[in-house]
């Protein structure tokens, strides 16, 4: 009589890892600088002072979940546009590291998870707004915007814009001007930074059949309008000072990284309106990129300033 043997269980930690860093991965790490650079200087301006290293924690676990599960269900939706363009090519519902089932999965528990977590440490404002970020970003720009109109960025990046409102209502359980300012900061800030990207992939968009302004506009017009935003950001931005009391710093700050911001964005619209071949748009967004981490910055060290 034979015998059965059962086969042992192997634990494949190099399978393990490859899942963690695909799920990983699903949430857009890049992404999640923002909130980082956003999120914590705002509660900083909040507190007027630093608030409890706990509350700030928690606010970034919660935010970094949110976001995270905003990214998971645009990778998960966008998977078709995805396997199109090289710059995507590495995600993991792309490269199979992840199957449509897990990704969604993902999605919904990170998702859930951030507001509960929010809610139970910070309060239940904060947790609204960060449900309302990840309804914004899947179903108005991802389903709703993103494949139908070349304005998709600029009503899209309003999910972006969340952070800053969520920070200050963990610390302050409500919403003034100022929060509302920076949210505006970003809400104008975000199409500057993302059209010269665009401006590069102008030709995988379009293979992708996505209406990106450099697609169906072209690179003048593209530049003209990120000189219009960079100029409305800067000015917005300035609007912080009587509002918040800025001191000093924060008006230093402001005023020369935001000129040097527009300079970049003028000499992208030089290049552009001379059909430069190599525009260099790239330029602009990472100058875009490091304009926002000072100003952010300035937005957290200037309150802990004595003068």
């Amino acid at each position: 009589m034979d015998v059965a043997v059962e086969t042992p269980v192997r634990w494949d930690g190099n399978r393990i890892a490859r899942k963690a860093k695909a799920y990983v991965a699903l949430t857009k790490p890049r992404v999640l600088e923002l909130l980082l650079v956003t999120t914590a200087p705002v509660m900083i301006l909040a507190q007027n002072g630093l608030p409890s290293l706990w509350l700030v924690l928690a606010t970034l676990i919660g935010g970094s979940l949110s976001a995270g599960s905003a990214s998971a269900f645009n990778c998960y939706i966008d998977r078709d546009i995805d396997r199109l363009m090289k710059r995507t090519q590495n995600r993991p519902l792309v490269t199979g590291a992840l199957s449509d089932r897990e990704a969604l999965v993902f999605a919904w528990v990170i998702g859930v998870a951030s507001i509960l977590w929010l809610g139970f440490t910070t309060n239940w404002l904060a947790a609204g707004l960060s449900l309302l970020a990840i309804l914004v970003y899947v179903f108005v720009y991802t389903i709703w915007l993103k494949r139908r109109t070349e304005q998709n960025i600029i009503w899209g990046g309003l999910a972006g814009c969340f952070p800053v409102v969520i920070g200050w209502a963990a610390v302050t359980g409500s919403l003034t001007w100022a929060p509302i300012i920076l949210f505006a900061v970003i809400f104008l800030w975000t199409p500057p930074h993302y059209w010269p990207l665009s401006m590069k992939y102008r030709d995988e968009y379009q293979n992708a059949s996505v209406p990106m302004l450099a697609v169906v506009r072209g690179r003048t017009v593209v530049g003209l309008q990120v000189i219009l935003y960079a100029w409305a950001t800067v000015a917005c931005s300035l609007l912080l000072i009587p509002v918040a009391n800025m001191g000093i710093l924060y008006v230093s700050v402001a005023a020369g990284a935001g000129a040097w911001f527009i300079y970049e964005s003028h000499r992208l619209y030089g290049r552009a309106i001379r059909h430069d071949d190599d525009a260099k748009p790239m330029r602009v967004f990472h100058s875009s990129i490091t304009y926002l981490t000072l100003v952010f910055l300035a937005v957290g060290i200037d309150p802990l300033l004595p003068f």
